[in-house]
């Protein structure tokens, strides 16, 4: 693969990676700083709809300054080829921090979540639809600074540019409404988030399939499963949270990721006072769905400790039962001379006897005054 040596006043110092596109990492000769530099292939430069999504994603981002988003510092085109000029960022994405096990305790990937959160909301609030997040996209530093990058599908409201029938994003992340080829709107971020959030406490995609097909039907007809979640001991708060970013319906959603971020940062800050015990923490958090599994040995089914159990059973088990037994048994009403009955006779079903006997020796007493009367 051949590669240019300078775009621009860019010195192209090392190729980094892309598809469609390239990056490298380079040097502005004016301002001496490191940059990384994107621009669009040749093959990319023909087609007239990447070219022209290219250059509204360099638009796009220029527009856009956030902490948690990757600053855009210029864009042009040389040789008819468009380049984006961006930060050169020093770290490695999500997915090599979720690969290498780089993302610290519960509370740390809380952190990742909500930065990637905030970036959402932003772009959210100026109309504009990622649609692609996945792991790859996000880029976190030694110090856990995330930063969002590639708008290389994202939408602003009231632009049009996916071709009719195709579906643009990356399979496991997408919104059931994406799959269908709907209309999107940023609930589709918002469930993209909540698969990426279920990946980034459990290290494993809540989606699988070996076809696009089988991933999609996953998507549209299998809802998240939660009970790794619950094994791994993660608060109720999270799994909730989890459950109801991933609905497929999108008027299930949260309404923004603004709330979501909000309900972190709460969660966060009660228990950041213990910022060196998050371990500790998780085992309380998992103490409800570890007791179902000791219930059919024990027989201590909901017992937190071993006194209330000891005392409280004796008191509901013996006296209650006696107590109503001893009201539905006994028979103080009964009149005269059914008191002097027999005691199996004054059960219930005894009476039940004597009524059926007397109907019968009334019958029969009837039967044979007819009897005689027709004699004579």
């Amino acid at each position: 693969m051949e590669h240019p040596s300078r775009v621009g006043k860019y010195e192209l110092e090392q190729f980094l990676g892309g598809g469609m596109s390239h990056v490298y990492r380079a040097k502005d000769t004016v301002l001496g700083r490191l940059v990384a530099l994107k621009i669009l292939t040749e093959a990319g430069s023909a087609d007239a709809e990447a070219k022209a999504r290219f250059l509204l994603e360099a638009r796009m981002a220029s527009s856009i300054s956030h902490e948690n988003i990757i600053s855009v510092y210029d864009f042009g085109e040389e040789h008819g080829r468009p380049y984006i000029v961006m930060e050169f960022l020093e770290g490695e994405s999500l997915r090599d921090a979720i690969r290498n096990a780089h993302l610290g305790d519960f509370y740390a990937r809380m952190r990742i979540a909500l930065q990637v959160a905030r970036a959402l909301d932003f772009i959210h609030a100026r109309k504009i639809i990622h649609r692609d997040i996945k792991p790859e996209n996000i880029h976190v530093d030694k110090n856990a600074k995330v930063k969002l990058m590639d708008f290389g599908i994202a939408k602003s409201e009231g632009v049009q540019l996916t071709r009719a029938g195709f579906t643009l994003g990356t399979p496991f992340y997408m919104a059931p409404e994406q799959v269908l080829g709907k209309p999107l709107t940023p609930q589709a971020d918002v469930y993209a988030w909540g698969i990426l959030l279920y990946e980034v406490l459990t290290g494993t995609k809540p989606v699988a399939g070996d076809s696009i097909e089988k991933i999609f039907q996953s998507i549209l007809y299998e809802p998240v499963n939660l009970e790794p979640l619950k094994a791994l001991g993660m608060p109720p708060w999270v799994v909730e949270l989890i459950r109801t970013t991933t609905a497929k319906q999108a008027a299930d959603r949260p309404e923004s990721l603004g709330i979501v971020c909000g309900q972190i940062e709460r969660m966060i800050d009660s228990g950041s006072q213990k910022p060196a015990r998050p371990p500790a923490s998780a085992p309380q958090q998992h103490a409800p769905p570890q007791r179902p599994t000791p219930q059919p040995t024990t027989q201590k089914p909901a017992a937190p400790s071993t006194g209330p159990p000891v005392q409280t059973r004796p008191q509901q088990v013996t006296p209650r039962p006696a107590a109503s037994a001893g009201t539905r048994n006994a028979t103080p009403a009964l009149p005269g001379f059914l008191a002097k009955l027999p005691s199996p006779l004054r059960s219930q079903g005894g009476l039940m006897f004597l009524a059926a006997l007397s109907v019968l020796v009334a019958v029969l007493g009837i039967a044979g005054v007819l009897w005689m009367l027709k004699l004579i």
